[in-house]
């Protein structure tokens, strides 16, 4: 399951556009990242693969089409637990893959967190953190994105808006039935400005990556298909069908359509 259905408060005002999962990084929606991610372990299709969309959900079943099944939540976002707690009936006694869509992941061994799974713990994937004293971590790890659920952790979910860190995590933790696997690669938390900038200038590896035209100067820099950049860009976002007119000088920011410009310092 892909989680696709928050409303991405703090990557306001972008999100008031289209939802975070839509938002590209490299000019790829998070959303399609993640899609990709699981169809690399061979999960494709709406008999193997769920998407739950809530906030601009109708963005969202657009996009998805017939990839995955859809689950829709009406009435605001049901939260992690909630959301697939929504589609009981849908998993049917099987073991869940569970992936925030605002994940961005590159390298490491994303594998491992299937490799020779019991199917009755629940795993974690977790990278290491210096500071161990930081709240929210899992065994000196933070949260890399990823969770795998057994099917009896899973039946016992509602439909009520939680979270699985308070309904399935911290209690299998408190049970000894929680394993942490290690991710070596990079990971981002895309939920901020300042990260999910972060994320694009990662994916654009100090280059530039441009699918729409550029008569200006461009460093270091993602431009979306149909964006126009006339003035210079340096370390920047422009989103798909944004323009940046002769003159304008955007350093460190994500520009969307022709006058929004959100700061990623």
């Amino acid at each position: 399951m892909v989680l696709a259905a928050g409303e991405g408060r703090r990557l306001r005002p972008l999100t008031e556009l289209r939802p975070k999962a839509l938002c590209p990084v490299g000019n790829v929606p998070l959303l399609d990242l993640a899609l990709d991610r699981v169809a690399g372990f061979g999960l494709r299709g709406p008999a193997e693969v769920a998407v739950n969309a809530s906030y601009l959900g109708a963005q969202v079943v657009a996009h998805v089409g017939d990839r995955a099944q859809l689950s829709v939540e009406p009435d605001g976002p049901l939260g992690t637990s909630g959301g697939l707690g929504n589609l009981r009936d849908w998993i049917g006694g099987r073991g869940v893959l569970v992936g925030n869509a605002d994940a961005y992941l590159a390298g490491g061994d994303l594998a491992a967190l299937l490799t020779g799974w019991d199917g009755e713990t629940v795993r974690l994937l977790g990278q290491p953190v210096r500071d161990t004293r930081q709240p929210g971590l899992f065994s000196g790890h933070r949260f890399a994105g990823f969770s795998l659920l057994p099917w009896h952790r899973v039946r016992a979910l509602s439909t009520a808006p939680a979270e699985l860190v308070h309904t399935v995590w911290r209690p299998a933790e408190a049970a000894g039935a929680l394993e942490v696997v290690p991710f070596d690669g990079v990971f981002i938390d895309t939920g901020t400005p300042r990260d999910y900038l972060a994320a694009n200038l990662h994916a654009a590896a100090g280059e530039n990556l441009v699918a729409g035209t550029v008569t200006g100067r461009c460093v270091r820099s993602v431009v979306g298909a149909g964006a126009v950049v006339a003035g210079d860009v340096t370390d920047s976002v422009v989103w798909p069908g944004a323009s940046v007119a002769a003159g304008e000088r955007l350093d460190r920011v994500i520009r969307a359509g022709r006058q929004l410009t959100v700061a990623g310092r």
